[in-house]
């Protein structure tokens, strides 16, 4: 280790420390040890086997922190690190005074509550005397803080120390104390925790502690350990060290929080340090809280329960939103399922009134030739199995040409392509569909053994198209083309397409017709007709 010399201020600090350890710490400390090992003897001699094991290693922390209070004391200037500021090294002792006290403090308080189950047998007597003895010891080592920092203050005046007083009896008759047993109670929310600290001690108390409130545990012993467990393991919570050996827990806190799948991993420090940069720094780092070694059971409990209570209500949020999300996919699906995607967007603009003139579009009508009559002999689940298996088969071949289905009439199918949007091979888009419907029903007839056919009609003009309803509102086209549509499909024949001249000149060469004749359509007298061959 390299030193160098201090100044002759921090000198005189650093002896009024070792001269504070040797007063005021060191006896106590060593009171401490000699106290355990007096119940140690008791322990065996009242053959309590089960406590043994947590009382020799309250003894083990004792004997470290006499060993390193009496190595401070020998020689405090030579421990002063060279690279350290006078504040870095009175942290650094804090800590490594606070430790081992954590670790007597918190064995002590779990064999206590052990013991409360038991009535009043000596050891629980002697251990709640080692527990205060071992507060006292923590008010020493915090005295030492003051003295080493020169925080120590004359006291303030009678008159305003009276006011303060005033103030805090005031605060305290608001507060309702906690009840008898309130250590014992179960967690609200039983969760995954994990624990990184490097000292055993320290892990062994809180996964003891936790796991008697219904909590499951897991530990690391260092920070690589800790990012590892928590990018592979779901937690609910993580309780940090901060001061640990090749990454700092500040390290860890900011890697946790910097990564999309563990920031939201609320995170508890409990560290010796208590200096308010350090609570500042891992609050703003995205610690959930902060508490100070050795902790309070009762207040920890408090802190984790209010961590874990506030992460499992904003899962609960998460769950919710989701849900939302899910359901407003699925009205949105069913929505596009009456209405087109563009229609849908201009009616969330606030239009009210959707109607447009399309100068130019093509309709299909597709109709299953005999199906009327032949659904009066057919079982009703036959009859809809055999029509949800067709029309599901012209949906997909909808869907894939990018037309719109308009809707169906019973056994019949009607298409549209140029709206809402215009297409400029709209009469092509149905004439390669209408082969495909015919082909579809030809499957689903063999599939089903029914002796089924189609037929189909095409027309090609201008439309007006819309949405009529306000509550089960619907997509629809009217208008000469769609009749003249309807009376194509009517005359065909089963197994054919039939189409108009207008849809005929539409398609032009690409196609291949036969003339069919003409037919009567109203209010248009004579029109010639072809069927559109499926080849």
């Amino acid at each position: 280790m390299s030193y160098t010399a201090a100044t002759t201020t921090d000198e005189r600090l650093i002896r009024a420390l070792a001269a504070f350890l040797r007063q005021e710490v060191q006896a106590p400390a060593s009171a401490v040890t000699d106290f355990l090992d007096m119940i140690i003897e008791d322990a065996r001699a009242l053959q309590s086997e089960a406590l043994l094991a947590d009382l020799e290693r309250m003894r083990k922390a004792s004997t470290q922190l006499n060993a390193f209070v009496k190595s401070l004391i020998q020689d405090t200037l030579s421990d002063h690190r060279g690279d350290e500021t006078l504040d870095a090294f009175h942290r650094r002792l804090r800590h490594d005074l606070r430790t081992p006290l954590n670790a007597i403090k918190g064995y002590s308080e779990l064999l206590i509550e052990d013991l409360e189950a038991q009535g009043e047998p000596p050891l629980r007597t002697d251990l709640i005397k080692l527990r205060a003895s071992a507060d006292q010891l923590l008010g020493q080592v915090d005295a030492m803080a003051a003295l080493a920092r020169q925080e120590l203050t004359d006291a303030a005046d009678d008159g305003h120390r009276a006011q303060q007083l005033d103030l805090l009896a005031d605060v305290l008759r608001t507060v309702q104390p906690l009840p008898a047993g309130a250590a014992a109670r179960p967690a609200l929310h039983a969760s995954r925790i994990l624990i990184v600290d490097d000292n055993a001690a320290n892990r062994d108390v809180l996964e003891r502690r936790l796991v008697r409130e219904g909590h499951q545990t897991a530990s690391a012993t260092h920070g690589a350990a800790a990012l590892e467990l928590a990018t592979g393991q779901p937690f609910d919570l993580i309780l940090l060290d901060l001061i640990m050996p090749e990454m700092s827990g500040f390290e860890v806190l900011r890697r946790l929080k910097a990564a999309e799948h563990t920031r939201h991993i609320p995170v508890i420090v409990i560290s010796a340090l208590d200096e308010l940069d350090s609570v500042v720094r891992c609050i703003e780092a995205g610690a959930e809280d902060y508490l100070t070694k050795p902790f309070n059971a009762t207040l920890l409990r408090a802190r984790i329960g209010a961590s874990l209570e506030k992460k499992w209500l904003r899962d609960r949020e998460k769950e919710f939103v989701a849900e939302l999300e899910r359901e407003k996919e699925r009205s949105e699906t069913l929505l596009l399922n009456i209405l087109p995607q563009s229609i849908v967007n201009r009616m969330r603009k606030g239009e009210m009134v959707i109607a447009d003139r399309i100068a130019e579009a093509t309709i299909l009508f597709c109709d299953l030739v005999g199906f009327t009559l032949l659904s009066r002999e057919l079982a009703a689940d036959r009859t809809i199995d055999f029509l949800g298996q067709t029309f599901a088969a012209f949906d997909r071949l909808v869907a894939e040409l990018e037309v719109e289905k308009i809707k169906t009439i019973g056994d019949a199918y009607m298409v549209a392509a140029g709206v809402p949007e215009p297409q400029a091979d709209h009469a092509e888009r149905i004439a390669t569909l209408a082969p495909r419907m015919l082909e579809a029903v030809a499957a689903v007839a063999a599939a089903t053994k029914l002796d089924l056919q189609a037929r189909i009609g095409i027309h090609t003009g201008p439309i007006t198209a819309g949405v009529i309803g306000t509550h089960k509102f619907v997509y629809d086209v009217w208008g000469d083309t769609v009749n003249t549509a309807s009376r194509m499909e009517s005359h065909s024949l089963p197994g054919r397409i039939q189409v108009s001249a207008a849809t005929r000149a539409a398609l032009g060469n690409g196609f291949k017709f036969e003339r069919r004749g003409v037919i009567e359509v109203k209010g248009k007298g004579l029109m010639e007709t072809y069927f559109l061959d499926r080849g």
